[in-house]
């Protein structure tokens, strides 16, 4: 499913293709914005996006097997809620 897909699901379900869109980028700009703060997010029966701090290490190219430094970064990780269960 793509986003144009999930606007169509949320369209379906009583609004206009529009109004979906709208509320779909409001809900993605608000979990961007809550994680790019640092906070998580929680969505209770769905799961949980979490900031989560990676240092700097090494590694190793693996075509030329030469040490290179990564630096530090934050990744986001998602925990799938119980309601999420397949």
């Amino acid at each position: 499913m793509n986003k144009s897909d999930l606007v169509a699901a949320i369209a379906a379900k009583g609004l206009k293709k529009a109004e979906a869109q709208e509320a779909l980028a409001a809900v993605l700009d608000g979990i961007a914005g809550a994680l790019k703060k640092g906070e998580s997010v929680q969505l209770l029966g769905f799961g949980s996006f979490v900031p989560v701090h990676k240092p700097a290490h090494k590694g190793i190219n693996p075509a030329t097997k030469a040490v290179i430094d990564i630096p530090a970064k934050t990744v986001v990780k998602f925990k799938a809620g119980a309601g999420l269960a397949l």
